[in-house]
């Protein structure tokens, strides 16, 4: 069994895949860094953006972050996260979407595990808790809590949210499976990879500030299909 991380000596890294993303990386990456957690290392991930997001890291923008990686090619946010996991260095390491809808300043609340608890994941759910939620799309919710059950039972979990956004994980944990998903399949393929090794799994309640599809939403139809495959490969899979 893992022991807690102590609070008051741990590096976190987070990873910012980003796609397109002009009008928000700014905001993220500031809100990020006065996140209020002493020890942060940056890494974003551009995936080959064509709005301006990837001229923009390369200027100013970049004294404020550790690491800058750019895709030559859109590969999607799944072979993001799997170039940021790969140079991480931190104690602990956070996904971060780029498009604001989930916030920085609740770091503080996906770590509470690791320092008080054994935790080697935490997953951020937005359907748990007194947090507040923008009330977005009907369709989406019941796909996100359809995709949950199915992952739920071929991994024996109980999560109420496999689908966000915020997953926090031990480092050499994330580290220890490779992403095969290139686009948004990685959700369920870390889950269900990361379920295969008996790690102990908590879950947060957090907020949530959805985006609508005019605002720049990316996920489809298509995509939760896909996920519904990548959960059954996965488990299948040795």
């Amino acid at each position: 069994m893992t022991a807690p991380i102590n609070p008051d000596a741990f590096t976190l890294s987070v990873v910012i895949p980003c796609f397109n993303e002009l009008e928000t990386i700014d905001e993220i990456i500031n809100r990020v860094r006065h996140s209020g957690i002493k020890n942060i290392e940056l890494i974003v991930v551009d995936d080959c953006s064509t709005d301006g997001t990837r001229e923009r890291l390369k200027t100013d923008l970049n004294q404020r972050i550790d690491q800058l990686i750019l895709h030559d090619t859109n590969l999607g946010k799944g072979a993001a996260l799997s170039s940021g996991f790969k140079v991480a260095t931190g104690d602990i390491v956070i996904i971060q979407d780029a498009d604001l809808e989930y916030d920085p300043q609740e770091y503080k609340i996906m770590l509470e595990p690791f320092f008080v608890a054994n935790a080697d994941v935490v997953y951020g759910s937005r359907f748990i808790g007194g947090n507040i939620h923008r009330v977005v799309y009907f369709w989406h919710m019941v796909a996100n809590r359809m995709l949950t059950l199915i992952s739920n039972a071929f991994c024996n979990l109980n999560l109420s949210d496999m689908e966000t956004c915020y997953k926090a994980f031990r480092r050499e944990v994330i580290q220890s499976i490779k992403l095969e998903e290139k686009r948004f399949g990685c959700e369920p393929e870390m889950t269900i990879k990361l379920a295969k090794k008996k790690l102990v799994f908590y879950e947060v309640g957090i907020s949530y500030y959805g985006r609508t599809y005019e605002q720049g939403k990316k996920i489809g139809f298509k995509d939760a299909i896909r996920a519904v495959y990548a959960i059954v490969k996965y488990s299948i899979k040795p």
